[in-house]
């Protein structure tokens, strides 16, 4: 597979990624990401979903139900 073939492919895999992210329910996302989290060991954070145009200067770390609403993470 030539170089633009390989980064052709690279993209369309990532980007049907991200659709098929955006399209889960916000619960069972933001359950997936604590989970990740909690097997880095990560403590003291919180994750709340809030509505797309809420999201102000908060760390975004999914999307979901469409893109409607966000993931955000925030430091206690």
């Amino acid at each position: 597979m030539n170089k633009i073939a390989l980064i052709a492919a690279t993209g369309l895999l990532l980007s049907g990624a991200s659709a098929f992210a955006a399209g889960k329910s916000c619960d069972e996302l933001k359950t997936e990401i604590a989970a990740k989290l909690d097997a880095k060991n990560v403590t003291g954070y919180t994750l709340d979903i809030v509505e797309t145009d809420k999201v102000g200067e908060q760390k975004v770390v999914g999307s979901c139900e469409g893109g409607t609403k966000k993931i955000v993470y925030a430091k206690k």
